[in-house]
């Protein structure tokens, strides 16, 4: 090689012969996306085979979709989201996917541990209002029947219950009833997701953050991806786990980006709302964050707007999160906001994620519907075992 094509070849990467060999030579397995699913799959690929070179890919300088931007609920299923896919959908696919969520939470929990990642087991909380009495006497009518589904599923016996006592502990106002879950809790995702980088680093993970795969191209013996920086990557295997993301690269797929807001207060005295809350079937949800109030949701407002793969606020949505805020969730109480932001999700015309072998040599993990957190341990699991089969 002359030094002038030397010169062209690496204008933009000066690399040496040993980053060459250490960082970007013989992948075996490269994935794109650092978020739950991702890492989890690094996590069992390594796991499973130590030998195995392994390279993840994220566009961002943290996770770049909703692994860390989200509210971190640990739930699986409030009981108007269950009614509501029953209508849609088949009993089995409804409850195996409840049972994946839950699998999912304990993986998490088992791998990770319960004070690594703050889970606390608060309970879940469904509240309704007055324009709401329908679809609650809906809930109250099935609430045997999914108990006993639940228990089937995960083993977890009277799961819901009526808790209309908790309306005045928790100080809200306009909300006339309450279904508990007893079984969901909180966690701290910035914790869970620094204690998943550092696992899969502890295992010889490679990951390169800021580095986006702008196309890729199959060969006779892997695929060859093109990334910012004028970076070229040969892999054996690609796995996309880039859930909201993934039509970028793979416009075939059945998923889509929708964008989720979230805004958080400053501290509150003598806060009194402890736990997970579910509200207008799940299109807004909020919790406390120590004596915070994290709130998020809205997309139901303007869906179309909402489908988008770019980070931003609108007025509609924000205006009516802080009038839920002082007018439901926090009444006569002064408090100002102090953060707002987004995260993107994955979801499709199934609830179910999207699992599968596109062509060969090539694999995507996406479509988490809102539920990474409870769904991207066991699916990364999955798609460790799949890419590996």
């Amino acid at each position: 090689m002359t030094l002038k094509q030397v010169q062209g070849d690496e204008q933009h990467m000066n690399r040496s012969f040993w980053e060459n060999e250490t960082f970007f030579n013989h992948i075996d397995v490269c994935i794109i996306g650092s978020g739950i699913v991702g890492l989890s799959a690094a996590y069992y690929l390594k796991k499973n085979n130590p030998e195995l070179k392994v390279l993840i890919l994220e566009r961002g300088i943290l996770p770049s979709g909703a692994s860390t931007k989200n509210a971190g609920f640990a739930c699986f299923g409030s009981p108007s989201e269950l009614l509501d896919d029953l209508k849609i959908n088949t009993e089995e696919k409804v409850f195996s996917l409840v049972g994946k969520r839950f699998k999912g939470l304990q993986l998490l929990r088992e791998n990770l541990g319960d004070s690594t990642i703050g889970f606390v087991q608060t309970g879940g909380f469904e509240i309704f209002g007055k324009d709401d009495a329908a679809f609650y006497d809906e809930c109250i009518s099935k609430l045997d029947y999914l108990n006993q589904q639940i228990l089937k599923t995960t083993g977890i016996k009277n799961c819901f219950r009526k808790a209309d006592e908790k309306i005045a502990d928790f100080g809200f106002a306009n909300v006339e009833h309450i279904i508990e879950s007893t079984a969901e809790g909180q966690v701290n995702t910035g914790k869970m997701m620094a204690e998943l980088l550092r696992k899969v680093q502890s295992l010889g993970v490679i990951i390169l953050n800021a580095t986006e795969v702008q196309t890729f191209e199959k060969t006779e013996k892997g695929v060859v991806l093109h990334c910012t920086n004028n970076l070229e990557l040969k892999t054996k295997k690609l796995l996309a786990a880039t859930n909201g993301f993934a039509k970028q690269l793979l416009p075939e797929l059945d998923v889509k980006p929708a964008r989720a807001q979230v805004l958080i207060t400053e501290p509150i005295e003598n806060l009194k709302v402890n736990g997970v809350f579910h509200y207008d079937k799940g299109y807004y949800y909020f919790r406390n964050a120590g004596n915070r109030i994290l709130f998020g949701g809205g997309r139901n407002l303007d869906f179309k707007t909402e489908e988008t793969t770019e980070f931003g606020l609108t007025e509609k949505v924000q205006q009516k999160l802080e009038e839920i805020l002082h007018t439901v969730i926090l009444p006569g109480t002064t408090c100002k906001i102090e953060q707002r932001w987004s995260g993107i999700m994955g979801v499709g015309e199934e609830k179910t994620t999207n699992l599968k072998q596109v062509s060969p040599n090539v694999y995507c993990a996406v479509r988490m519907g809102g539920m990474g957190v409870a769904l991207g341990t066991l699916i990364g699991k999955e798609a460790a075992e799949m890419v590996s089969g």
